[in-house]
């Protein structure tokens, strides 16, 4: 299938096409996957109404997306169909972008691995933006290997997006060679627990049980666990006010760069002005009942992101995201990495560029209370929903991130623990999953959707050559906010 047509989850782009490929996917279509589809994502990636106005995994053209593991599950993120759709088994990966936890926290919620890379690592060209100094395009896969390959086959630089550029390498490495049971060994981790404390609260308390386990993995795995690494200094409100300036600021820009871009555009959408007044006069767009609350703020700010005090409020928040935050921590207490429950990891990464893992961690027991989202439409917090852990690192150092996820995983297999309360329907099978390379094998038979475990065993060569044994012997891929 051709994947030129772009929507957002709005009807206002409806027809429109590119020219291209986004050069991720066409880097997948090389190594020999085989695209699906696309996922429904959160409408402009949650980039249009205020929490209470909105859901997590809504859009007007593609509705609702649960979370597979509770009736009515908050799915959580924007990427949430690209999370659901691999949780269940519909496809072997799928593409994901983060801005801010998109990627990470759907991923925890479907009990799937999901990396948010380094900021230039992976190509945003043709991918509709948020931020340019932000957004990152990574893999969601079932685990830490599959996502290890994807990440491998689309990692590069590309002359379209500069900030790619200044990857330390002229090739991606081959990551999963980095998968080996002894990752953990002679590591050092920290917890920074006053960026975990922060956000706690009493329907946290079995999420912060499974973490203090893990760590106790960890270190029975060979690793030193430095604990009370902390932030020098965490200031949610401050780098939250600062990012909403950054954010808005390179939205609007990077928003009328897109559109410049499209070869057909049947509403004539060039502005974000064009997108909201079209939002709001197309009935299936459910406002005001959704609103724009975002749009409206962001077309009030009277700066662009290259005004003084859009580059001042990135300033402000890279210093604490790095020196006092994230990179200070590792410093000063020489860690290879943080490892943080997933919901809380996400903030400071986001800022800085910085990479990040989720893998499996447990689920919420048996008897938990039901927890509604804000808009009291799906349930945020119930019994068997999932939550993930986090490693976070430097920039580069999806090597190390990815080492110490595959030890952590293959100690756990949380995966296995629980399976979804959904499951597809359609082209299920009992039989075994067929040899590796077995094409007309797997042509003749489905591959169970309940494999949730099962590994490539093929040895890597070449991380391309690898890549391309490994996709000719799965499922497709589904594509994500693009």
């Amino acid at each position: 299938m051709t994947s030129l047509t772009v929507v957002a989850g709005s009807y206002a782009l409806l027809g429109a096409t590119v020219s291209r490929d986004s050069p991720v996917v066409s880097k997948l279509r090389d190594a020999g996957a085989v695209i699906l589809g696309k996922a429904t994502m959160g409408e402009w990636a949650q980039c249009r109404s205020r929490q209470a106005s909105s859901s997590h995994g809504w859009s007007a053209y593609g509705g609702q997306v649960y979370g597979a593991y509770y009736p009515h599950q908050d799915p959580s993120g924007s990427s949430s169909g690209s999370a659901v759709a691999v949780s269940v088994g519909l496809a072997l990966g799928s593409l994901a972008t983060e801005t801010s936890g998109s990627i990470v926290l759907p991923g925890e919620r479907s009990n799937i691995v999901g990396i948010k890379p380094t900021l230039g690592l992976t190509s945003r060209n043709m991918v509709i933006p948020i931020s340019l100094r932000q957004d990152s395009v990574g893999p969601m896969a079932r685990t830490v290997k599959d996502a290890a390959y994807m990440l491998s086959a689309f990692a590069g630089k590309d002359k379209y997006d500069n900030w790619t550029l200044a990857q330390p390498f002229e090739k991606a490495p081959d990551y999963a060679k980095a998968c080996t049971f002894s990752g953990l060994k002679g590591a050092r981790v920290g917890v920074p627990r006053n960026g975990i404390d922060y956000y706690l609260d009493e329907s946290t308390a079995p999420v912060m049980a499974a973490f203090e386990e893990a760590l106790q993995i960890i270190i029975s795995a060979g690793a030193s666990v430095v604990d009370k690494a902390n932030f020098a200094n965490f200031d949610p409100p401050a780098f939250h006010g600062n990012s909403s300036i950054v954010l808005d600021t390179d939205f609007v820009a990077g928003l009328t760069e897109y559109l410049s871009q499209l070869v057909q555009n049947p509403n004539n959408i060039h502005n974000l002005y064009d997108v909201s007044q079209y939002t709001k006069s197309d009935p299936r767009e459910e406002y005001p009942n959704r609103d724009t609350y975002v749009w409206d703020r962001q077309s009030t700010r009277n700066i662009t992101n290259a005004s003084p005090e859009s580059w001042q409020a990135y300033q402000v928040n890279l210093h604490m995201a790095e020196e006092m935050g994230v990179l200070g921590a590792l410093d000063r207490y020489n860690l290879d990495a943080l490892v943080m429950p997933t919901f809380t990891s996400f903030h400071l990464p986001a800022i800085a560029g910085l990479p990040v893992i989720t893998v499996p961690l447990g689920f919420y027991p048996t008897g938990t209370a039901t927890t509604m989202n804000k808009k009291g439409t799906m349930v945020q917090v119930g019994p068997g929903v999932p939550f993930g852990l986090a490693f976070v690192g430097r920039r580069w150092s999806e090597e190390t991130l990815i080492s110490l996820a595959y030890a952590f995983e293959q100690r756990t297999l949380v995966r296995k623990r629980m399976k979804p309360f959904v499951s597809p329907s359609f082209e299920l099978g009992h039989r075994s999953r067929p040899a590796m390379g077995d094409l007309d094998a797997h042509r003749a038979q489905h591959i169970s959707m309940q494999e949730t475990m099962a590994q490539p065993t093929i040895k890597p060569s070449t991380s391309r050559s690898s890549v391309r044994r490994w996709t000719r012997s799965w499922l497709g891929l589904v594509v994500g906010s693009f």
